[in-house]
């Protein structure tokens, strides 16, 4: 038995078990940093590599690896700490525009934060209109009123151009707001721009240099601590599979 293959005797010498209790552990490999439009490519590379049932996606949220669906919760906390804090702001969403999105007019059909189908992930959409529609209930914010669920023409302050799509929950207005680079209209709520709301959660790696870092507040930012925070976690015995590729287990991503 050496280093390499000290895992390939454990059913001949201790029996099943023990090769089971490497199928039940978990634990982090490494940051991938941000996907965009690589989402695909990368989930076809982490297949190949680990099997489909051999890894996912995790963050470390103040010393705990958790799920996804725990870590969007501090995302989305972080807008509506920005947006409540920001009364003119709630007040032209809601009165000015009629829904938003990241990089696609589509995005504006995606109000859950797990987008199989999606070329690209988009939160900071869903969370300005999850908060906006939490708002329009909540009688100390009169500006913000609930509306019909209905399909409408809103023109898209960006383009120009006219789309037929759902009006969000709070905003009555006729215009569609993209949220995304400098240049859009609506780069007021970038994730790059909207702090982490939790000090505990920021973190840097003085190596790395994303967009992120490079656009409003860098790493102090909610994108920031969703790409920093972000990790791969393996299966034991799929990451012991890797053989030498254990030295380097993200290579190629």
């Amino acid at each position: 038995m050496d280093r390499a293959s000290w895992w390939q005797a454990l059913e001949r010498d201790f029996g099943r078990d023990a090769v089971e209790a490497l199928e039940e552990v978990w634990f982090p490999v490494g940051l991938p940093g941000f996907s965009g439009t690589d989402k695909a490519r990368r989930e076809a590379l982490l297949d190949e590599r680990f099997g489909p049932d051999g890894w996912r996606l995790a963050h470390v949220v103040r010393g705990r690896v958790v799920s996804p669906a725990a870590a969007i919760l501090e995302y989305e906390a972080s807008y509506r700490a920005y947006l409540t804090a920001r009364r003119p702001l709630v007040a032209f969403l809601a009165a000015t525009c009629g829904n938003v999105y990241d990089e696609a007019v589509s995005n504006v059909w995606d109000d859950s934060y797990v987008h199989p189908q999606a070329p690209s992930n988009h939160y900071q959409d869903v969370s300005v209109r999850r908060v906006i529609a939490e708002l329009a209930t909540d009688p100390e914010w009169p500006e913000v009123t609930p509306t019909p669920t209905e399909e409408v023409d809103l023109v898209d302050l960006g383009s120009g151009e006219s789309h037929h799509v759902p009006r969000a929950m709070g905003f009555r207005g006729g215009y569609l707001l993209q949220i995304r680079e400098p240049d859009s209209p609506g780069f007021v709520l970038s994730p790059a721009v909207v702090p982490v709301h939790d000090p505990a959660l920021i973190t840097t790696l003085p190596n790395r240099e994303e967009w992120y870092h490079r656009e409003g507040i860098g790493h102090l930012s909610v994108e920031a601590f969703w790409q920093m925070s972000k990790v791969v976690e393996v299966r034991w015995d799929c990451f012991l599979a890797l053989g030498p590729g254990r030295a380097d287990p993200l290579s190629g991503i």
